[in-house]
């Protein structure tokens, strides 16, 4: 997963499709509350970059703030949100400050992780305490870090998703957010069974990289969907045989895989394909898999609440939010 590359395929504009489908909100047994209060007019957004430093002359925040206003949210943008520090936006110290002092404030109903890139993790190295309490936060990609995080801690109210693309796609996340219905997605089933449990959803590499530390949740019983780019099939070959061998996909109850993309050149003769290597890492471990998810960078990127109770169809290739 290439830096820059990961930023600039996140700030692309991507494209969705919506339909009905009712909408609850679920808890992590016995750890997390209920999710946030639906953002209603008047809600403030602090729009955050805890990784790679933004371009101050890329014009997707104007058209940020302009989709908030049409939903009556206030996007504030501090002045810190163009710093610079090498590649970073800042300095560790100071996304790390950023982020507190944006999720403490009684003020601020949520915060939309705009910058990707590499940099979450460093943030989370800081040694703050996510509380436990619900929090709208909203990113994808290097930020998967900071929503697993918020997910291990207890949180409930983190979406991967991206604020970009064609109106459809910012219509599902601002549903989400506001409590309404929104579509399943549709797949392509690989193993049939159904299975139901909460949402973990993230960026492979990213996920990979908190093995062995606090912010990676316990994924027993969860559906787990993962997406990654710009990594060959050998470096994700040999990430899942990473999570094989340490057992952390034991118990999982389902698989859905997102985009993967990478670089041509990254492939040699020989090489497996993509398909071939997550299917013959994942298919052994007998439970439902779906595989071609529209999730992750590229076009279109759906939003998916991490912690809500989903179900999983491995023939249909259906992933599905559950009512109550």
């Amino acid at each position: 997963m290439r830096r820059r590359r990961l930023l600039q395929a996140g700030l692309a504009l991507a494209g969705g499709s919506l339909a009905s489908r009712s909408l609850s909100w679920a808890r992590s047994p016995g750890s997390a509350g209920p999710y946030p209060p639906a953002l209603r007019p008047g809600s403030r957004i602090a729009a955050l970059a805890p990784g790679t430093w933004l371009d101050p002359n890329d014009p997707w925040l104007d058209q940020l703030s302009r989709r908030c206003t049409a939903q009556g949210w206030e996007l504030v943008r501090s002045p810190a949100l163009q710093q610079r520090w090498r590649w970073f936006a800042g300095s560790d110290r100071h996304r790390d400050t950023a982020w507190r002092k944006a999720w403490l404030d009684p003020q601020v109903d949520a915060l939309f992780y705009v910058g990707a890139g590499w940099g979450s993790a460093r943030v989370l190295e800081q040694g703050w305490a996510i509380p436990p309490q619900s929090r709208w936060c909203v990113g994808f990609s290097d930020c998967s870090a900071l929503l697993l995080a918020q997910w291990a801690a207890g949180s409930a109210g983190g979406i991967h998703g991206w604020f970009g693309g064609e109106a459809a796609q910012w219509q599902r996340l601002v549903d989400l957010l506001e409590h309404r219905p929104v579509a399943p997605l549709q797949g392509v089933g690989v193993q049939d069974g159904v299975a139901q449990g909460p949402l973990v959803v993230s960026n492979l590499t990213i996920a990979t990289s908190l093995i062995g530390t606090p912010w990676l949740p316990p994924l027993k019983g969860a559906i787990l969907v993962l997406e990654d780019t710009g990594e060959a099939p050998y470096r994700i070959d040999r990430q899942l045989t990473q999570w094989r061998s340490s057992g952390l996909l034991e118990g999982v109850a389902g698989i859905g895989l997102g985009r993967f993309s990478w670089a041509e050149d990254d492939v040699l003769p020989g090489d497996f394909s993509m398909d071939e290597i997550l299917l013959e890492r994942l298919k052994p471990l007998g439970v439902p898999l779906v595989h071609q998810l529209p999730v992750g960078h590229g076009v279109p990127n759906l939003a998916l609440p991490l912690g809500r109770q989903a179900e999983l169809d491995g023939r249909t290739g259906r992933l599905r939010l559950l009512t109550a």
